[in-house]
């Protein structure tokens, strides 16, 4: 008897040695030691176009195509930016493993931040669970990380697409193939030790590519921002420097520009980069200040992807016109655009080569009313971060050109002239048509519709991903309603908003929906599912930290459908700059100090 029970416990674990991690049991792979990521993969995902056999990505044999990847400039062991994470790509030749499929693995990752992000796709569908992150001081964290299908997900979150897919069988079919970044928070000033992959069940499959900790840039303020609002057709531009335009908020030093190549099929080139302060036109007020990216005159910025430029020994003054000029030696047809700029840019002419070191405008014919590629410009030192998203009300649609009136501004200049709260940077994250749940550009592919994704969709690059962001204020929803989206999907959509910036740290403050009656698709109906969105605003239960009546501010009090006149721009869906002013002055200062001043969750 004790001889046959011996046998069947070596039976029993022989088998179990036999199975995968995922039959065999999470928790002994969670239990053996973290190893880096590369170390444990065991899928092949890519493969050679020549060679479409040496991958299975999907268990039906597709995979992802190399030369697409080369193409987008996503090349193995190269560094990208997404959504502020620095990401290794694996170092790795086509048909050789370069995922893992993730059933509770245990990650070797040391690194301090405030979130972590993950390069994933799934098969078979959506794929999820829940994993949990050690710190060195012993304690752990649980998180939750679902990625989308590398077929079906959404695009408008998509970190990049590509158009082909490879069959083991031998030649490709259309696309597009996906894979995403996704961002899961951290315990703040805590720092990571390892990383227990999330378990996940049913057929399909989490593969993870790369995990980096992210760090959104404690000791730095953003001074000005504006969101890729969409990708359309340019030029072309060859050879050509642009000198854009942007009017800082907090000032400080060691100033830092953002790029974004974001919704691009391919890489772009930036030669060359500096940044002046304006004096009149395209001219600088003295010689315009070189930027380097680590360490390097000029950066390829791959699609989709980000680049920040080191740190300068420029200092920003608060509330003044900077110039910012990107040199672009080759050919450019389209680029990621906000395109609402409400201020003029310049442009060189055609094939005129790097005129970034101009101190004068001469070399600068052309203008422009749309800001390509640029996104963010960051000082040194300061509180953090305070964060208008919204549409084109927030974006100063209607608001007089180059004189930077927008209600954002407004409160920027508040702030800056007062000493009883933070003197918070505010970036403006405003698109004109944008929407609370639904996209208005699709998020791939060059278009003209300039609306952006939705707010759900751009959250994450917008706002969580913003540097020190302590808090957001939404004011969004009236494109929705126009378009006739239930109540209670944009109720949904606005609470979803919230949690998910409460679960960084953020503090939140959801604005009323402004009344539009007179303007053309402003019905009774849609003023009905105004009132009742803004009902639950007012009321939310505690879902929100404040709610700054902006319906209050604008309204008439005769015709609350209706805008008072005083403040209508005279479409009577936006306001003018007198309307514009209420709103920024109507923001109580004190309601966007977090409780912890520090930001900390």
């Amino acid at each position: 008897m004790r001889a046959r029970r011996a046998v069947t416990a070596l039976l029993l674990l022989l088998t179990a040695a036999a199975l995968p991690a995922t039959a065999a049991g999470p928790a002994r792979a969670a239990a053996a030691a973290p190893r880096p990521l590369a170390a444990l993969f065991d899928n092949r995902a890519v493969s050679d176009d020549a060679r479409p056999d040496a991958a299975d990505f999907d268990g039906a044999g597709r995979s992802l195509s190399a030369r697409d990847l080369a193409a987008a400039g996503w090349t193995p062991g190269g560094v990208l930016t997404l959504d502020g994470a620095r990401l290794t790509l694996p170092r790795t030749a086509p048909g050789a493993p370069d995922n893992v499929v993730a059933h509770g693995q245990q990650v070797a990752l040391r690194d301090r931040g405030q979130a972590l992000t993950f390069l994933v796709a799934a098969t078979g569908g959506a794929a999820g669970g829940t994993g949990t992150v050690r710190y060195r001081d012993g304690s752990h964290s649980g998180y939750e990380l679902t990625a989308p299908d590398w077929r079906s997900g959404p695009l408008g979150t998509k970190a990049v697409a590509l158009p082909h897919l490879n069959h083991a069988t031998g030649g490709q079919s259309a696309g597009p193939a996906r894979l995403y970044a996704v961002t899961v928070p951290l315990r703040a000033g805590r720092e990571v030790r390892s990383v227990v992959l999330p378990t996940t069940s049913g057929a399909a499959a989490l593969h993870v590519f790369a995990v980096a900790v992210r760090d959104t840039g404690r000791g730095r303020t953003g001074s000005w921002a504006a969101s890729t609002a969409g990708y359309r057709a340019v030029g072309p531009w060859t050879d050509r420097t642009l000198r854009l335009v942007v009017h800082s908020g907090a000032g400080g030093p060691r100033a830092r520009i953002r790029l974004a190549n974001t919704f691009a099929a391919a890489p772009v080139e930036i030669a060359a980069a500096s940044i002046a302060v304006r004096g009149t036109g395209a001219a600088a007020r003295g010689a315009p200040v070189p930027l380097t990216f680590g360490g390097h005159t000029g950066v390829r910025i791959p699609a989709g992807a980000e680049a920040f430029s080191d740190p300068a020994g420029f200092t920003v003054p608060a509330g003044t016109d900077l110039l910012v000029s990107l040199h672009l030696p080759g050919t450019v047809t389209a680029a990621p655009v906000h395109q609402e700029a409400a201020q003029l840019s310049y442009l060189s002419a055609a094939g005129g080569g790097d005129r970034t070191a101009d101190a004068g405008g001469a070399a600068f014919p052309e203008t422009m009313t749309f800001w390509p590629f640029l996104t963010g410009v960051d000082v040194g030192g300061g509180p953090g971060s305070v964060v208008a998203l919204g549409d084109s009300i927030t974006d100063g649609v209607k608001s007089t050109a180059g004189a930077d009136r927008r209600w954002p501004d407004v409160l920027a200049r508040r702030l800056a002239a007062q000493h009883a709260v933070p003197r918070y940077g505010v970036l403006n994250q405003g698109i004109s048509a944008n929407r609370v749940v639904t996209d208005r550009y699709p998020g791939d592919g060059v278009s003209g519709d300039t609306g952006g994704v939705s707010a759900g969709h751009r959250l994450e690059r917008d706002v969580l991903a913003q540097p020190s962001a302590r808090t957001v204020l939404v004011f969004e929803g009236i494109n929705d309603l126009r378009a006739g989206t239930p109540a209670g999907d944009v109720i949904a959509g606005l609470r979803e908003l919230a949690g998910r910036a409460h679960a960084r740290g953020l503090r939140v403050l959801m604005a009323t929906v402004a009344p539009c009656a007179g303007y053309p698709d402003c019905t009774p109906d849609v003023e009905a599912r105004r009132q009742a969105v803004n009902a639950f605003i007012r009321d939310n239960g505690g879902a929100f930290d404040a709610t700054p009546d902006f319906d209050a501010v604008l309204r008439d009090p005769q015709r609350p459908e209706r805008m008072l006149p005083a403040y209508d721009s005279g479409d009577h869906l936006h306001p003018g700059d007198a309307g514009l002013r209420a709103l920024g002055e109507a923001v109580d200062l004190r309601a966007l100090v977090p409780h912890d001043p520090s930001g900390t969750p």
